[in-house]
């Protein structure tokens, strides 16, 4: 009623949105634990068991002649936390507020700020867990040396970029299909524990083996990873252009996606009757 309406510039429209995605980001981090510290350390603990379980599973296995030569723990995480980032942000995406959500009632909040909210909140706890958990092992364990770290660190950005792209889409079909989408993008994130090729290198594939792998743009990320990261590896199947269009053909669908379903969306749809 005493409200005055204003037309604000487009740096101050741009900044209050920059505001609303901030204040989401830490509402979407705050969500699966009420005190932010004990969260980072269930996300650390989450990210150790999985390097510990790969690490034991190989060794069993004998699978550390496909190793690089060099640190094998290193070798393992490299593929774990490209793979954690991938992952948890296609699940994070997918499980964002949609259109029917009663979060879009408020008028400043809209599908792009809470996708947006929920990548940026996904990439701040995989990011600080993976540096935690790589300073502690090299302070504690053994020094490490990564040849290449800012393009290491490209190639987590592009993990989480494709993760952002894949649940864009899962997202954008859900409100349609709800129950099928919620498998479809659990049998994704189950294949990825093989999918990905965290525990294979591409050089040392046959053709037969390269060709079950050379779809996921999952794959080439982990296997140009290692190659910015260890001296003696350089990826002769795979490629950064290849997860780079996939992401943004994944993006432009999920985007065209959540137009056309926020046209059709509705409240009743999930009515029980």
């Amino acid at each position: 009623m005493f409200r005055t309406e204003t037309n604000p510039s487009r740096l101050a429209a741009a900044l209050g949105v920059a505001e609303l995605i901030f204040h989401a980001s830490v509402r979407h981090v705050r969500k699966s634990h009420g005190n932010a510290v004990l969260g980072l350390v269930m996300a650390i603990v989450q990210t150790v068991i999985m390097i510990a379980v790969f690490y034991f599973m190989m060794h069993i296995l004998g699978m550390r002649q496909m190793a690089i030569r060099g640190d094998f723990l290193l070798f393992v995480m490299s593929g774990i936390f490209m793979f954690m980032v991938h992952n948890q942000t296609m699940s994070a995406v997918t499980g964002a507020e949609g259109p029917t959500s009663a979060m879009m009632k408020h008028s400043p909040m809209n599908p792009i700020v809470a996708i947006a909210a929920a990548a940026l909140g996904t990439l701040y706890i995989q990011i600080l867990s993976a540096a935690v958990v790589l300073y502690l092992y090299h302070a504690i364990v053994t020094p490490i040396s990564i040849r290449v770290p800012t393009a290491v660190l490209g190639m987590l950005l592009l993990a989480w970029g494709s993760g952002v792209g894949i649940g864009m889409i899962f997202l954008a079909a859900k409100p349609w299909q709800p129950a099928l989408v919620g498998i479809i993008s659990t049998l994704y994130q189950r294949a990825n524990m093989i999918a990905s090729g965290k525990m294979f290198l591409a050089n040392l594939m046959t053709a037969k083996m390269l060709a079950l792998f050379d779809w996921n743009p999952l794959f080439h990320v982990i296997d140009q990873a290692r190659g910015f990261a260890f001296l003696n590896y350089h990826p002769h199947y795979s490629t950064v252009s290849y997860p780079i269009k996939v992401m943004v053909v994944c993006v432009a669908i999920g985007l065209m996606g959540q137009f056309y379903t926020k046209r059709y969306a509705s409240v009743s749809w999930h009515a029980k009757g």
